[in-house]
């Protein structure tokens, strides 16, 4: 049997082909959301049809039904468990923008800014309880416990990262703590729960939870990295968004360790009043420090750990897929 690692080495599946294997489950899972989605409440449907048509990688559903697929499951419950996956990975989105303020999402306005942010919660509220009205409808405790403690989790992580805002003096740590709530939790969630439809022995679903967990990692803190590389027609945000929003990322948090005195008073004051007003001048502090380079090892870092937690599964297209995700994570430009 090949291991991820062995297979990183031969021919493997890009992201379109990643995707294209779990077409026919996403156009199902795609399908159930519109049609759970719809309310007689007209703002309600307004909103949803603005979400569903700024599209989005739909990842984490997608991770949902490849771990199910890699873990053997061939029963229909992954569609509905992906939908609710996508539902409050939505839901945190519009609560999101409405708490930093954003204005622009996957290059489309937000819906605070075209709809004002009451409505953006609110609906932010309906998805959340149109996500648990389908957990029900499943009728396990097991998937029930792990949505409500991963709905909880993220609730925790969007209060941490606003106690963080304006901070120039969060850690590491203290930033990896956002990360694990606000993200990785939720990634985990998705693949842990494939492996329970699929029947696997305990330890391999741990192993499929500690995959989306450090998925989750990779793949956010390699977005904070964009913040201060990425294009912005091609990431659909503005670029330096966080820096405008008083966020104290891994590249800042980097830059502030190897600062000259000078630039350390620059990076503090813009983490702490905001503002691009001096954007080119910290990018430029952030560069020099080598603070690029170190959060990009460390975003490859979990993305290996990712890939070698696949190792106790049964080698499949689905495994390989999976993989093909970890190094996407780090890889992709948007």
């Amino acid at each position: 049997m090949s291991t991820p690692a062995e297979t990183l080495n031969g021919p493997s599946h890009d992201f379109a082909q990643v995707r294209d294997l779990a077409a026919a489950d996403m156009r199902r899972v795609d399908a159930l959301i519109r049609r759970r989605l719809a309310s007689d409440v007209v703002l309600i449907n307004q909103i949803a049809d603005h979400i569903v048509a700024s599209g989005g990688k739909r990842l984490r559903p997608m991770l949902h039904v490849l771990a199910a697929s890699a873990a053997g499951y061939h029963g229909e419950h992954h569609v509905k468990l992906a939908a609710i996956i996508e539902f409050i990975h939505t839901s945190t989105l519009l609560h999101d923008d409405v708490v930093d303020e954003s204005d622009l999402r996957r290059g489309r306005k937000t819906a605070n800014a075209l709809w004002g942010n009451a409505a953006s919660v609110l609906v932010g509220d309906f998805l959340y309880s149109r996500s648990f009205q389908l957990m029900v409808e499943l009728d396990d405790m097991r998937i029930m416990r792990i949505l409500a403690d991963t709905t909880n989790t993220i609730a925790e992580g969007e209060v941490l990262q606003l106690l963080n805002i304006g901070n120039a003096d969060v850690s590491e740590t203290a930033y990896l703590a956002v990360i694990e709530r606000k993200t990785a939790v939720l990634f985990a969630a998705a693949t842990e729960l494939g492996g329970l439809l699929g029947g696997l022995p305990q330890a391999q679903v741990a192993d499929l939870r500690c995959y989306g967990m450090e998925l989750g990692y990779a793949f956010q803190i390699a977005d904070d990295l964009l913040d201060y590389t990425g294009d912005a027609g091609t990431l659909g945000k503005n670029i330096g968004d966080d820096l405008a929003e008083g966020k104290p990322t891994l590249p800042l948090i980097y830059a502030l360790e190897q600062a000259s005195p000078e630039q350390a008073q620059s990076l503090r004051h813009a983490i702490e009043h905001g503002g691009l007003a001096s954007l080119d001048r910290i990018i430029a502090s952030i560069r020099d420090s080598g603070a690029l380079e170190r959060t990009r090892a460390r975003a490859l870092a979990h993305a290996r750990a990712a890939r070698e937690a696949l190792g106790s599964l049964p080698a499949s297209d689905y495994r390989d897929a999976l993989v093909t995700l970890a190094d996407y994570s780090v890889q992709r430009s948007f």
